[in-house]
């Protein structure tokens, strides 16, 4: 069980949604959080709804002079949890270059971003908790998610290679793949979302997560296990099964 008491976590991502419950929960756990995203009122917002002490950070992933500005605002912290992300939901007759283009940036660019500026840090110091959201949506290229899909899977195989070279050290890689969370992004899905979950029961996951020294977690179980099982099946029935939206 891992001891949040008097810990310094920055939460990236964390002004609503699973990131807010997250940064709640992490709070209650006596972790002095750290909130960082665009929008400055939502973060003064959720500041004043922690239990514990926060402060909030403005800052945006797709701009490498606004993560340094954060950093030296910041200063050490013992741990991460990279929570970025945009999404529109997209086939490929319905292509927007600009809202792919921001997912990829966002979703995966600004997660590489964050880590160039963190990761030398935490590696010279050999201690560091780093914390990646990914999706169940990066296990396999799935239709109407053009742009969103593929970002995953690229935060999925950094996370992988990422813990993969740092295991042993002081630096701890996490990775946690969400199915759908309620949030303003699944709003703006049309179709049935199997097994949505509320933030709060997601942050549940993530946190119990972060409290055990395994790798991944994958959630919710049933609808996460199936999208394993489907990287082991033939293209043909893989994609027969899931269809279009």
């Amino acid at each position: 069980m891992r001891d949040f008491v008097g810990k310094r976590y920055w939460l990236i991502g964390g002004s609503e949604g699973l990131g807010l419950a997250l940064a709640k929960k992490l709070s209650g756990a006596g972790a002095k959080v750290v909130l960082s995203g665009r929008d400055e009122a939502r973060l003064a917002e959720a500041v004043e709804a922690m239990p514990g002490r926060a402060e909030a950070v403005a800052m945006d992933v797709r701009s490498d002079e606004s993560i340094r500005a954060a950093l030296e605002k910041i200063g050490d912290v013992d741990g991460i949890v990279f929570n970025a992300g945009v999404y529109w939901p997209m086939t490929a007759q319905q292509w927007d270059r600009e809202q792919v283009d921001a997912m990829l940036d966002i979703n995966l660019m600004g997660l590489v971003r964050v880590v160039s500026a963190v990761l030398p840090g935490m590696i010279a110091r050999d201690c560091g908790h780093l914390v990646i959201t990914g999706s169940i949506a990066g296990f396999r290229g799935l239709p109407g998610a053009i742009g969103y899909a593929a970002s995953k899977a690229g935060v999925v195989s950094l996370a992988e290679s990422l813990h993969a070279d740092l295991r042993g050290t002081g630096v701890e890689v996490q990775l946690v793949n969400p199915g759908f969370v309620r949030t303003r992004m699944t709003d703006k899905n049309s179709f049935r979302m199997p097994f949505i979950m509320e933030p709060e029961a997601a942050a549940l996951c993530m946190f119990e997560h972060m409290c055990s020294d395994n790798f991944r977690r994958n959630f919710p179980a049933l609808f996460s296990a199936f999208f394993r099982f489907s990287q082991l099946l033939p293209d043909g029935l893989f994609f027969r099964l899931v269809g279009r939206r």
